[in-house]
């Protein structure tokens, strides 16, 4: 058995695709399926059910698909301590995010890191909380920005900063009058907020119980957008209002004729934090990080301790 064995297991255990696999470890399809079928006679174990419409890993499978995983990990590790005298920022750094964060802390952190560590591209995937997890975990990603709370197994999380929730109205919506809104007030409104797998949705429906509440709007009457952005541009047309983070307040608002206010106290809000494996052996680039963050501005942010 080797380790490119074991990395086409592990791909299609993700992908749940013998095509898709095969393109993301630039094989052909037929190259992997042997691959995969001569390490499964190895080993005397059926690892995939396979049928017309899907691959699942069997439970016998799922064990050694983890150890295969593990492994490939350590034999990163490997290399990363052979250099250990060579330059940690020296090679891709792959960084996710969630899809409310990336957009507006990425543009400003991106120039900075460049400028502190030239001989650092970053691969950058932006994607939901729950697949960020796994991809961390898995070690397709180094670290990930998230919103907390945050936890796994073996991995650590750092605080970075956190922002308030403000209200994004069309210029003639009466609450244009206010200063300030209550959070409580959106439950009467017709919302636009992200759907579900979002966890700044989730976010502002803690923030607003009163959103469960069938007697008032009830979430499922809630229109959906895919993106902040999207909805931005629904909010624009008049269809409703929306709830964002303040990073992602001001972003060509004047020009679709936006608006935004504040909430009062308590002020609802989020913590946003570095997540990165215990083991990750590129220490100086999480330090980078840190450097980076230290010398940008982003919108509405208060550090955290």
């Amino acid at each position: 058995m080797t380790l490119t064995e074991f990395r086409y297991i592990v791909a299609v255990a993700r992908e749940r695709h013998f095509g898709r696999a095969a393109e993301a470890c630039f094989v052909s399809q037929p190259t992997l399926s042997v691959g995969v079928r001569k390490l499964e006679e190895q080993l005397g174990v059926i690892l995939f059910e396979r049928s017309k419409s899907d691959v699942k890993v069997t439970p016998e499978g799922k064990p050694i698909i983890e150890q295969a995983q593990h492994i490939l990990e350590q034999v990163s590790q490997l290399k990363q301590m052979a250099k250990q005298n060579s330059d940690q920022l020296d090679g891709p750094l792959k960084i996710g995010a969630i899809f409310t964060i990336g957009p507006y802390l990425l543009p400003s952190l991106i120039p900075m890191l460049k400028k502190l560590a030239p001989k650092m591209p970053l691969h950058i995937d932006e994607d939901y909380t729950h697949n960020l997890r796994t991809k961390l975990r898995n070690g397709e990603l180094d670290v990930i920005f998230v919103a907390l709370p945050f936890d796994e197994p073996e991995v650590d999380v750092v605080p970075l900063y956190e922002e308030e929730f403000i209200a994004l109205l069309p210029e003639k919506h009466p609450w244009v009058k206010r200063d300030k809104l209550h959070i409580v007030d959106i439950a009467d409104e017709v919302m636009i907020m992200l759907g579900a797998g979002h966890c700044f949705r989730d976010q502002v429906i803690e923030a607003c119980p009163q959103c469960k509440d069938s007697s008032l709007n009830p979430q499922k009457d809630w229109i959906t957008g895919s993106s902040i952005e999207t909805i931005r541009q629904m909010v624009a047309s008049g269809l409703g209002i929306s709830v964002i983070p303040r990073s992602a307040a001001n972003f060509h608002n004047e020009k679709l004729g936006l608006v935004t206010r504040e909430f009062d106290n308590p002020k609802p809000s989020r913590k946003v934090a570095l997540a990165f494996r215990r083991s990750f052996p590129r220490k100086k680039a999480l330090e980078i990080i840190n450097n980076a963050l230290s010398q940008i501005t982003i919108e509405g942010a208060k550090p955290l301790d």
